[in-house]
Parts: structure tokens; sequence; C-alpha cells
């Protein structure tokens, strides 16, 4: 197969990737630039473990071709941290133990973020409907929304300063 020149702003740098046509955007970002927070858990869109942020849109990267986000802006839970220090979402999912077993973790906390970014003041019904999309197979989800909560306080505490 031949493969092909793309170019993918991912968490403000730009990666010229050349790639074959089948390749995800999660294989790409995951095998070729290494960064292996989204995880691949169901490789059909119906888990979330694999949401990233592109173009400001929350997406599952697992059915995403790495060639249509050719020139996109990319946000992986990586890109979230700035010069050493968490995103408040990260950290309030460490501080309420959202984090669980950790493996649905990246993807919660970037459809958090994603809520969060056009809802700073959800309640459960809206923390609920934004993490729709992403599975937690471990436990129920009572600290995964708590963090919701607490990242929001989190960041109204901050835009009052």
């Amino acid at each position: 197969m031949t493969k092909q020149l793309i170019t993918l702003n991912v968490n403000g740098e730009r990666h010229e990737v050349a790639i074959e046509p089948h390749w995800t955007l999660l294989e790409t970002v995951r095998n070729h630039l290494r960064l292996t927070g989204s995880k691949e858990g169901c490789g059909t869109g119906d888990c979330g473990a694999c949401s990233m942020l592109v173009d400001g849109r929350l997406l599952t990267s697992c059915l995403m071709l790495g060639a249509q986000a050719d020139g996109c802006q990319i946000t992986t839970v990586e890109g979230l941290t700035q010069n050493g220090t968490l995103h408040l979402v990260q950290q309030a999912f460490i501080e309420k133990g959202g984090v669980q077993c950790g493996f649905c973790t990246p993807g919660m906390i970037m459809a958090a973020k994603n809520l969060l970014d056009s809802n700073p003041t959800p309640g459960i019904d809206d923390i609920r409907e934004g993490l729709a999309g992403n599975l937690c197979r471990c436990t129920g989800y009572a600290k995964i929304y708590d963090s919701v909560l607490a990242a929001a306080e989190m960041m109204k505490a901050r835009a009052e300063r």
C-alpha cells in the first residue's frame, strides 16, 4: 500500500506523518506519535476510551481515519497538561477517585472537559448526558460524576480569583 503524508496538529505541535490509508486516528496518534493516553477499548466507537477533541469536537478516534484528520487541531488527554501542571479536570479525577482502574479515564476526562467547556455548571443529568458515550467497566459511575462536579467547582473558583 502507498502511504499518504498528512499533517496533524496534536496538542499544539505540528507533525507530518506518513500513514497507510486504513490507519485510524487512534492508531496514528498512539503508534506513530507515541501518545498512548487514549486507549482502544472496543474499536467500534461504543466505549469512548479513545475520545479526543478534533477541531473542538469530541470524537471517538477509533472510528476516524488518520487521513480525515489531515490539518485538524487535535487534543489528546496528554495535551490537557500544560507546563507540567494537570488540567483541573485531570486533578479532580485524581482527588475524587474517578480514575478507578484507569482504562476509561482518558476518554472520561476528555468528555468531561468537552462538557465543562460548553456547560461550566452542569447538574448530574448534564454530566450523565455529557459522558453517555463513555463506558466504565469496573464499577459504578458515582466517583466519575463526583470528579466532574469537583472539576466544575475548581474551574469556577479559579475564574473568580
